[in-house]
């Protein structure tokens, strides 16, 4: 309960959770729970519900000077991070891959999303992993599935170094360089459930799509029947 209470503090006020830290664990430690934040959410498949994309804006806020983070420092442990647990959850899926998902113990591998994903890889490749760095849930399965077989190592690693440079930079700059404007302060925790929810809608607005078609189908059936 812990650690549930831990995650819904950290998605609602990345702010104060980072404040806490810098000023228990110093300077230079305060980049381990932020690396580590980052990558269990982009390597272990279990937990695809970490804040990644607010957890990047208030480290980026917290970057800008007399923030009490360094933004190279900053910026270096994130890509470290995203793109070395992308790399992870590459080589599980590789080895347990077909293991996890028959097991039924990861209920967000649903059929639906699974089947998804392969269209998205058939249709764009690579570019998967940069479009679905974007998508919360979506980035955590992405490499897995590239893992499972659908794309060797070599392309993969340059893919998912696009990425993740691509995903870190962009949530850490917009932080940096916007987190000190007084409206974007004063209403910090409603911007960062504005930035949670932008992040969610593609998965809602597919998983709604998905669900209209399926309620076609039988519709359709039924018609043709007639």
């Amino acid at each position: 309960m812990n650690f549930v209470n831990f995650i819904m503090d950290l998605l609602k006020d990345p702010r104060s959770a980072i404040a806490g830290w810098i000023i228990a664990l110093g300077p230079v430690w305060v980049y381990t729970p932020l690396f580590l934040i980052v990558f269990i959410e982009t390597g272990l498949v279990f937990f695809p519900f970490l804040p990644g994309d607010s957890l990047l804006f208030a480290a980026g806020v917290f970057s800008a000077p007399g923030g009490g983070l360094n933004l190279a420092a900053t910026l270096i442990v994130f890509y470290a991070a995203a793109i070395l647990g992308n790399t992870s959850n590459y080589w599980i899926a590789r080895f347990f891959g077909s293991r996890i998902i028959d097991s039924g113990k990861v209920k967000q591998l649903t059929p639906e999303r699974m089947a998804k994903l392969d269209t998205f890889f058939e249709k764009y490749g690579g570019l998967t992993i940069i479009i679905t760095r974007f998508m919360p849930f979506f980035r955590t399965f992405a490499p897995f599935i590239a893992g499972t077989g659908h794309m060797n190592f070599g392309k993969f690693t340059i893919f998912n170094a696009i990425g993740g440079i691509s995903w870190v930079s962009l949530f850490v700059l917009v932080g940096y360089f916007f987190g000190g404007i007084p409206f974007v302060q004063e209403h910090f925790e409603i911007i960062v459930l504005g930035i949670v929810a932008v992040s969610v809608a593609p998965a809602i607005i597919g998983a709604v799509k998905a669900a209209l078609a399926s309620r076609k189908k039988p519709e359709s059936g039924a018609h043709a029947k007639k």
